[in-house]
């Protein structure tokens, strides 16, 4: 119980220290990836899944495993949170964004396919 409460209160300086660096590095390695893959949309979205299936790996895993088991160290991590930025979230591209994206490049209005069949013009000009 103190251990974790311990650990949270470390955490503040965890950017300063080697597991901020090791992070950093994590950071400048996949900076450096996604430069390198450009122009290269399948090898960005491998990427990207590659990115969230860790995400989802560390939170059911480890995460999850570690933590708090009273009511005082969640308060801790609560608060810790909100002063950090909250929870982590890994946001994916909406499919309409996608079309206005390739819409707008091509200089064409997108039309939205609906799951009864209908299609609708997305509001763009004809």
């Amino acid at each position: 119980m103190d251990r974790q409460i311990t650990r949270m209160n470390s955490n503040k300086d965890v950017e300063s220290g080697l597991f901020g660096s090791e992070l950093e590095a994590i950071a400048i390695s996949v900076r450096s990836l996604a430069k390198t893959c450009q122009k290269d949309t399948l090898a960005l979205l491998a990427m990207l899944r590659t990115l969230e299936d860790l995400h989802r790996e560390i939170r059911e895993g480890v995460f999850q495993t570690s933590l708090p088991d009273n009511r005082q160290a969640l308060y801790n991590l609560l608060k810790d949170m909100e002063e950090a930025g909250g929870w982590p979230y890994i946001e994916r591209m909406r499919l309409r964004s996608l079309l206005e994206h390739l819409s707008a490049s091509n200089g064409n209005s997108p039309t939205v396919k609906h799951e009864s069949g209908s299609q609708e013009d997305d509001g763009g000009s004809p």
